[in-house]
């Protein structure tokens, strides 16, 4: 069975751009957050993602993705300046 969800107190800006997004998207708010509700609800918790990945076998060290990110980074700036 369906349920209701009732929101209070939202912000005038808020509730602005959220109408402006349901406009863009031909929908109504109460249908624009359906559909975000639904795409919330179907994605994994940041600790059911951090889990999953944890499990997963990797052959690249720490200190290779370190190295590579300094190397994308490039030098510091000196900071006598």
């Amino acid at each position: 069975m369906p349920k209701t969800v009732q929101i209070r107190d939202i912000d005038d800006g808020v509730y602005a751009a959220l109408a402006q997004r349901a406009a863009e998207a031909g929908l109504t708010v109460p249908d624009l957050l359906r559909r975000e509700a639904a795409r919330l609800a179907s994605r994994p918790t940041m600790n059911e993602w951090l889990e999953r990945t944890r499990r997963r076998p990797s052959q690249i060290t720490t200190a290779e993705v370190l190295s590579e990110l300094d190397e994308l980074r490039g030098p510091w700036p000196d900071a006598r300046r």
